[in-house]
This record gives C-alpha cells, structure tokens and sequence, in this order.
C-alpha cells in the first residue's frame, strides 16, 4: 500500500487550476497525469534573454524582448504554409512574427493591429525578413516573467504553451511534501546534494548539474534496489531442480553443430536450473546467432526431468512462426507441442488447457494468453520469455504463479545491450552471451545510398521482386511523433503501390491486430512481394525469402534499431542485401553511424559504439530498442553513477537491514515514488 505521504504526489492533474478535458489530451500525450509526472518532467534547456530597444541591437539567433506594434496579418494560400503577422520595432524595423497550424488562432487574438505589444522569441532571418517564430511570449505590459534570465523550456505537444507547462509545474512544486532521506549520510555529504524536493525546485529553476544528478541517483537507487529484492526472492523461493538426462536431446538432428557460445550458455542454464533456488537468467544473442536453439535444448532438459516448459512470445504472429520452428527441429523427439493464443478458441482452446493440466502437453507456446488465470499446468518447470524488452518485472513476476513451485525463467533479447547497461536493465538476472555467430551464415551487403536516387532504387527493387524474392522497405522515422511516422509509411504505400499493385503490403502500429497480422501473414506466405513498414517489424519476423532491405532517411534511426532492422534479412540461403538511404543533410555523428553500420555486423560492438555516439543521449529508448527503465538518468548519469547507487543498494540490504529502520522506511517510500513497488509487494509475499 503506498504511503499517505505520497498521496499528493499520485493526485490526477484534473484538480490543478485551469486543467480541463481540453488540456488534459496534449498533456497526457507528454505522459503527464499526476502531480509526479510534472514533478519529473524537467526543463530540456533554460533560455536566457536580452530587453532591446530596437532589433538592431540585436544579433540574428539571439532571444530577446522587443516592444512592437503590429501592422499586417497575413495567411499563406495553402493551410500548411505559415501565418505571418507583420511589425515595427520603435524605430521603424520590419519584423515578421511567424506562426504555423493553430497557432495562428493565437496570434489573431494576441497582436492586434496598430496596438503595442511585448514580445519575447528568438531573432532569426527568413531570406531578406527579420522574424521570430512561434513567440514565446506576447504581453500587453511588461512584467518580471520577461526579464527572466533563466526561463525553463519544456518538451510540448501540440495544444500546450511554455507559460502553461511552466505553471503546472509551479502547482505541483507546491504539493510537493518534504520527503524522509533514502540516500546514505556519507554519500550525500561527499556530493554535497540537496533534499529530494530542494532538488527538484532547483532543477526547474536553472541550470543544476548536482541537482539533476540528485534526482537521476535516486531512480538509479531505486531500480537497483527493487531488482535486488526480486533476486533476493527468487533465491529464496523454493523451485524444483531439473538434471535432464539428455534422452530428448541426443535425438535432435540440428543442419549445423552448435557454436561454443552456444555450448556455453546451454551448460550454464543448465547447470542453473539443476539448482533448488529458481533460475533467472538472461540470454543475449545477436541477431541469427541461435537463440532459439539454446532454448529447445533448455526445454527439452527440463521435460526430460519430467517438467513442462512455455515459452512466451510478445506478438501472435512471433509466437506462430516459433511454434512452427520448434516443431520442426524437435520432431525427432517425440515431444508434445502445443500453440496457444488469444485467438485460440472453444474446442481447441479446451483441448490444449486440459492437455496443459494433465500433463499430455509438453511444451507451449504463446502469447500472454499462457499465463491466464484458466490455464494450470501439471508441473511447469521452466518458462523461455521471447523478446525480453517487452515484458516488464511486473509480467516476469507472474511466473511465480504458476506451477507447484516457481518455475525457472530464461529470459531472452535479440537487442544486444552494452556490458555497462545490463545491470541497469537486467540487474536481477545472471547473464548468458552469445557473442558468435553459427557457420555459413552470409554477410548482408550493407551500402550507404542518397535519398536523391530514389527512382533507381524504385527500379532495383522491381528487379529484385521479378527475380521471385521479397524485399522490405522501412519508412523514415519522424522523432516524438508516430503519426508521422505513420503518414510516412502510407505515404509511400501508395506510391510503391501504383508500381507494384497488390504485391505490396502495408504495417503499421496504428493497425487493427487482425489487419497486421493478416498483412504480415501475406508477405510471409509470399502472397505478398514488398513490404512497407515502420519500425514494427525490427523484431522476430523470420522470412528467409526477403532478401533486400530498404530502409529510408536511416540516419535518423539510433544504431541498434539499424542493426535490428538489417537481421530481418540475411535468413536464407540467398545473398542479402541492405540499402541504407540517406537525407541530403547528414550530420557527422548520422555519418559516423552509418559508416560503422556499413563497416560491422557485430551487434555488440555495435551496442557499445552507439553508447558512445549517443553520449548523453537517449538509454535504449523507444526509438532505439526497446523501452527504457528511466525518466530522469542520462546516459552519461547512468554510466557514472549506477556503480554507486548500486553499492548503496546493496549496503542497504547486508549492512542496514534492508527495508526496516529509518533509512530502510525511507527507502520503501522512494520505491513507491519511482513506481518500483513490485520490489515491496514481494516481501509482502504478494
């Protein structure tokens, strides 16, 4: 149960002044509906401005406030173009104050003609035409917020204003309580931080490196604190040890030998699951490097000690194309396997739920489906979780449910992450790597191709689709905004779909689940010849008949997600080939990455060069691979204070009695308030 003292901090924003239906949209799409979440969302930046008498005082780039007194409005013919409102400086400058979309409704009501206005923005130039675009400010009469040296500047979505974040935020700073101290006495005195909440008003104020890094240690403390008390429960929970005797498993008949990362990791599962205390590991593979190998061979120990084994896939059509894997390299076995979905129904579905409770099952696979509360199990062993970065703690935690004892778990990611993260994301699983790749698996020929030769590409891939093989074409990606990724996506569909009819297919996140599936499962029939897509399929599609892809403005994808996306193909036997098109403006760092993409295959060191690239950037976001634990730490926060929060946690539970006394309560409240609670449920036993 959280603590009273958080309850303001976990209110909806509804109560704040001015917060309506019509607000509470752009707002939720930032992911800001309780008090905390405004709390947490900190400036990007803070601007600093100059008063000027006139723009000539002025440099072009430079935010200033300028009195002006507007002449003209004008809107463009098209409804995309600008609206412009025309105005004079005390000295007779012309200025252009620039506005795009609804903003315009803004700017009709603010700058009325011949009336004196104080307005606040950056100075830029549009070909011969001084302008500011989008003000940040527009006052009848000056006031103080004009002249603030330091004035925040927050992400927005469409419907929201500086001025407006910037006042919710100063609503929940006031409901913000003064919170008992989590963090070890000599560690804060050694960094000389503030308070929690003394914190967080400074971080919203200006410029605070050691308050930022306050508040990136306490989410940091708090994820390796609750990820050691899973481990510590699942140490102590009882389990069931598994010693197969390799019976099922001297049966298979693989194409190819096993690589030595391959025996590696299967010993040291294994070799875990003989174990009473249940297992919990991770298996990080690079993408083909056979993960789906390991674990059947993991599967088929634990039922030949007499167990049952579920593997859990994240989408239908992922957990299909692995059903119809295993079949085929366990066949030799004589194993029972069964495929259970949402979509499984009636008789079938009755059928494959008493074969799970009587044991006739050995082996399932599916979606979240296998882990309703309708589906028991005789004598779950082991659960194989596919996709890893899909499922969070909480849904890992479910496991224990199942079975008379807890199951083991092997968690496995195609994504592989740098040595110095996987504490951060995985810091309650022991780890297995495997870091090479099997015999006669081809390389992909990856070349670097300009945007502008769009129609010769068009024409290779026609080439490519005549020839009887498939292709993918990976549309660009428009950062924060998935409807634009989207109207991409579609934007290109049709274009690709006037040359090449309906051999074309369409997927995107904003589909209907039966319209995506019944898509992909064209292409992957061959029904289909050309894929076009956004980012949806980076993960588990298996269709050794694509051998091109396409994969358009690539510079503005982070390097895992290139990577990811390049090991859809190469799964055949056929050469594999992947286009990556460039825009005209590249960046050094957006060349640096594609030069490497170009120069490796090797997912790992492509992990740890990204981290590199990225510096200060994004941790394994959305865009990236896959969802991030953190809100608050930067990469570079991450990288140099985890080992310390990491130390603390660990001294909090051997050394200060875990979550008891003073500290141990105060550390209970800051997993509430980082949403880490799982970590205190469990020894509550629930």
């Amino acid at each position: 149960m959280r603590p009273d003292v958080l309850n303001p901090l976990f209110a909806e924003i509804e109560s704040f002044e001015g917060v309506g239906p019509k607000l509470k949209k752009p707002l939720e799409k930032l992911g800001l509906a309780r008090v905390r979440d405004l709390l947490f969302h900190l400036p990007e930046r803070f601007v600093t401005r100059r008063p000027v008498q006139n723009v000539d005082e002025a440099g072009e780039g430079e935010n200033i406030v300028v009195a002006l007194t507007p002449t003209e409005h004008r809107a463009s013919r098209g409804s995309r173009g600008p609206y412009r409102v025309f105005a004079q400086d005390e000295i007779g400058n012309l200025i252009a104050l620039t506005y795009f979309g609804r903003a315009s409704f803004t700017a009709k009501k603010q700058l009325p003609v011949g009336e004196k206005r104080w307005v606040a923005g950056k100075l830029d130039r549009y070909g011969d035409m001084l302008q500011i675009v989008h003000p940040d400010h527009v006052l009848e009469q000056p006031d103080a917020s004009l002249s603030h040296l330091n004035e925040p500047v927050y992400a927005l979505s469409e419907g929201l204003t500086q001025p407006r974040v910037a006042s919710l935020v100063a609503q929940a700073l006031e409901r913000a309580p003064n919170l008992s101290e989590w963090i070890e006495s000599s560690q804060l005195a050694q960094e000389k931080w503030l308070s929690w909440r003394e914190a967080l008003e400074v971080s919203h104020k200006g410029e605070a490196p050691a308050a930022r890094d306050r508040l990136a240690y306490d989410e940091l403390f708090a994820n390796a604190l609750a990820l050691m008390l899973v481990r510590a429960d699942n140490r102590a929970r009882k389990g069931q040890p598994l010693n197969g005797d390799g019976h099922l498993r001297e049966k298979l008949e693989l194409p190819f030998p096993l690589t030595g990362a391959q025996r590696r990791s299967i010993d040291e599962i294994t070799g875990d699951m003989a174990q009473e205390a249940p297992m919990l590991r991770l298996l990080q593979g690079d993408v083909g490097a056979g993960k789906t190998v390991v674990a059947l061979e993991s599967m088929l120990a634990a039922i030949e000690a007499g167990a049952q084994a579920a593997m859990l896939a994240p989408t239908e059509i992922l957990a299909r194309q692995h059903y119809a894997t295993l079949r085929e390299m366990a066949g030799p076995t004589g194993v029972e396997i069964a495929l259970l979905t949402g979509r499984d129904k009636g008789k079938t579905r009755e059928s494959i739920l008493l074969g799970l409770l009587d044991g006739s099952i050995d082996l399932v696979v599916g979606t979240h489906a296998i882990f309703q509360d309708s589906v028991q199990y005789k004598n779950l062993g082991l659960v194989v979780i596919d996709e890893q970065h899909r499922f969070g703690v909480n849904q890992r935690l479910l496991l224990t449910k199942k079975g008379r004892r807890t199951p083991h778990t092997l968690a496995m990611t195609a994504t592989p992450i740098p040595r110095t993260l996987t504490l951060a994301q995985y810091g309650e699983m022991d780890v297995s790597r495997l870091d090479e790749m099997p015999p006669g698996r081809q390389p992909i020929d990856t070349r670097v191709v300009s945007q502008g030769r769009l129609e010769e590409i068009v024409g290779g891939v026609a080439r490519h689709v005549e020839s009887g093989q498939q292709a993918y074409w990976v549309c660009p990606m428009v950062r924060d905004s998935e409807v634009a990724d989207i109207a991409a996506a579609e934007a290109r569909y049709a274009t690709l779909k006037e040359r090449f009819g309906d051999q074309v297919a369409l997927v995107h996140g904003q589909l209907k689940p039966e319209m995506k599936d019944a898509e992909m499962e064209r292409f992957v029939a061959g029904e289909a010849k050309l894929l076009v897509a956004t980012t949806v399929i980076e993960v588990g599609v298996d269709v050794p008949a694509a051998t091109l892809m396409v994969i358009e403005q690539a510079e503005r994808f982070g390097l895992a997600q290139l990577h990811q996306l390049r090991g859809r193909v190469g799964r055949g036997a056929e050469k594999s080939v992947c286009l990556l098109l460039r825009g005209e403006a590249l960046s050094e760092t957006g060349a640096k990455r594609l030069a490497l993409m170009r120069e490796t295959q090797d997912g790992f060191r492509i992990a740890e060069e990204d981290l590199e690239l990225r510096g200060g950037g994004e941790l394994l976001g959305t865009r990236q691979s896959g969802d991030t634990p953190f809100r608050l730490a930067t990469l570079e926060q991450i990288q140099r204070l985890l080992p310390k929060a990491h130390a603390d946690a660990r001294l909090l539970i051997e050394r200060d009695g875990g979550l008891t006394g003073e500290r141990g309560e105060a550390a209970r409240i800051l997993l509430y308030l980082q949403e880490r609670d799982w970590g205190v449920q469990l020894l509550r036993g629930g």
